[in-house]
């Protein structure tokens, strides 16, 4: 594939999700054969794959509000936690639309 039809979805992917996504393609959609290769339990592997299902649904959300987007990231990096970012988008959602004082 040609670096210029990468789907936007990959673009924003990091080299390791990439390896990790050409893993589990080859190991046939086995996570437990995924969790042999990394030499992790299986519960370690949903949970970096449920993380990865995030990134490329946070593109998406990138099109419709990019400060939302920004949020999510945050959360699925744990740079804050989860419930931290959803009242973060529960108030900007509530203001968004109003004038700043």
């Amino acid at each position: 594939m040609a670096i210029e039809l990468l789907p936007d979805w990959m673009a924003g992917l990091e080299e390791e999700d990439v390896a990790f996504i050409k893993k589990f393609i080859l190991a046939s959609g086995s996570l437990k054969e995924v969790a042999a290769q990394y030499g992790v339990t299986y519960p370690t592997v949903r949970l970096r794959l449920d993380r990865l299902i995030q990134k490329i649904r946070l593109v998406e959300d990138v099109a419709t509000d990019p400060y939302i987007a920004m949020v999510k990231r945050l959360a699925v990096n744990e740079k804050i936690d989860l419930d931290t970012a959803k009242l973060l988008i529960a108030e900007y959602k509530k203001n968004r639309g109003r004038p700043t004082p």
